[in-house]
């Protein structure tokens, strides 16, 4: 997943940025991007699943339907769901997502977009709290 690049969002993204590739990377690293600050419950294995899930779920090819993923030793799991089809966006696929996830500090929904380059992996690009209807 990525990260925005710095200089190129406001001060305060900017700052958000830094503090989440410094200071999470062991939780999802990097290639999570936004998720990581939303999602902050989430251990290595539980990223794992979740990223094979969204992987799933997002692929062009796939039938649209939700994928979901968990973890009984940590007790998190989750769904995402594609949205809409897939769009080119600068060189890359993208797809826009909901996401939701029992996590061990509460329930959490999330909407976003997901974009790969040809043959490489998803990387999500925005996500935020999602608040539309159950």
């Amino acid at each position: 997943m990525s990260f925005p690049i710095l200089g190129l969002s406001s001060k305060a993204e900017d700052e958000v940025a830094m503090t989440t590739s410094s200071v999470l990377p062991a939780r999802g690293g990097p290639e999570h991007g936004p998720l990581v600050a939303l999602a902050p419950d989430l251990g290595p294995e539980d990223w794992r699943r979740a990223e094979g899930a969204m992987a799933l779920a997002l692929d062009p090819q796939g039938n649209g339907a939700p994928v979901s993923w968990d973890n009984a030793q940590s007790g998190m799991k989750g769904t995402f769901t594609p949205v809409g089809g897939p769009f080119l966006k600068e060189d890359e696929i993208c797809r826009a997502f909901l996401a939701s996830m029992a996590l061990q500090s509460g329930p959490v929904r999330l909407q976003g977009t997901a974009c790969r380059p040809s043959g490489g992996e998803w990387a999500v690009k925005d996500a935020k709290t999602w608040k539309g209807a159950a």
